[in-house]
């Protein structure tokens, strides 16, 4: 088959130096889809050309005009997105792989929608002309002959705010990379931790800070801990700071000068996969995810993990997780607490969640995905 996938956002992930969230997931699918020999891909980016090399494409990338310009005329016209016809001699399905769903004819489009979190939740969203971008958003998406989305949660979500029939939807869980199951040799850890000035014991949090991610309510569980566990079990939180977030940078800062708390902005993968290898436990007290691949990314990496019991986790966490209610802070510093100092919990979870990260695989992930584009052709 050959399949139009649309790369608008990992093109400028790389172009900036930093791929994550719905880049990664269009640069994993389709290395897995390129790797089944049954895809040929053309990449295609809406008004981002890419600059350097493509790791999907020796041939690089198809530019056509930017999006919101040309969904915003489609949505009141008749007219197909620029560069349709072109591409109609190019390809036989286009897969919008990051949220960007073009109204094409001629050939068939099948759309990832991760979840629907500017419609559930707009105040965690900061966008210019948020509702009217809702609205195109919805509009856009019934474009799609279509929908993939990432799990059961994320679907009736879709089927709720987007009004989708469910039947045009099909789960296609995330999968990790092979690179988490692979351990760092003891000798460099113990170099990347010098270099951060960590101890050998930490908790660890890791994702982008913004409000949904609930970081504020993990300082206050902290916080609540007995005072030599915190000494002695600091918190490190990675992550770059999003929006909505001043306060909680204020705090992060000023929290840094007693050494209970670590907050490291940016680290490179090598450094990431170290601390996932070493820490005591993940905490992801998020309030909404539409699947939550860090705590997947933990589960490879032989890490226990303390996750909200909201949303998607606990579909894919299955019994692999200490669950908590996240707006219990309470709550998390108890489960902190247990991973700390009860006998064999840790590991007991370490085990469950490396079981779970096996069954969740990019191979998988293509392979229902192939499945769709042979469906809707």
């Amino acid at each position: 088959m050959r399949v139009g996938f649309g790369c608008t956002v990992l093109a400028k992930g790389l172009n900036h130096g930093g791929v994550d969230g719905i880049g990664s997931y269009t640069n994993e699918l389709g290395r897995s889809l390129s790797a089944t020999k049954a895809a040929d891909l053309i990449p295609v980016s809406f008004g981002v050309p890419i600059n350097g090399n493509f790791p999907l494409s020796d041939s690089g990338i198809n530019v056509l005009p930017r999006f919101a310009p040309m969904a915003a005329i489609s949505a009141v016209t008749p007219f197909a997105f620029f560069g349709n016809e072109n591409l109609r001699r190019q390809i036989d399905v286009f897969h919008a792989t990051d949220h960007l769903v073009p109204k094409f004819s001629g050939f068939p489009v099948v759309a990832t929608l991760m979840d629907a979190i500017p419609l559930s939740h707009p105040q965690w969203v900061r966008v210019r002309l948020a509702k009217l971008k809702g609205r195109l958003w919805q509009r856009s998406a019934r474009w799609a002959d279509h929908i993939l989305t990432i799990s059961e949660y994320s679907k009736s979500d879709i089927v709720k705010y987007f009004g989708i029939s469910p039947d045009k939807i099909t789960v296609t869980p995330l999968g990790v990379d092979e690179r988490y199951f692979e351990r760092i040799d003891p000798a460099r850890k113990a170099e990347i931790l010098k270099q951060y000035g960590l101890p050998e014991r930490f908790y660890l949090f890791v994702g982008t800070l913004q409000p949904r991610k609930n970081v504020e309510r993990l300082l206050d569980a902290h916080e609540m801990l007995p005072l030599n566990l915190q000494k002695e079990i600091p918190l490190v939180i990675v992550g770059r700071a999003g929006w909505g977030c001043e306060a909680l940078v204020a705090r992060l800062e000023n929290a840094a000068l007693s050494g209970r708390i670590v907050w490291l902005k940016y680290l490179p993968d090598e450094s990431v996969r170290a601390l996932l290898q070493t820490a005591l436990a993940l905490v992801f007290p998020s309030l909404y995810e539409g699947f939550g691949l860090p705590v997947v990314e933990a589960f490879a990496s032989g890490l226990p993990v303390i996750a909200s019991d909201t949303t998607a986790l606990p579909e894919v966490t299955l019994d692999a997780a200490l669950l908590i209610n996240p707006l219990d802070a309470g709550a998390i510093s108890d489960a902190m607490r247990q991973m700390a100092e009860v006998s064999g919990m840790a590991r007991k979870f370490a085990e469950a969640g490396e079981r779970r990260a096996r069954q969740l695989t990019w191979a998988a992930c293509a392979a229902k995905t192939l499945d769709v584009y042979r469906k809707i052709l």
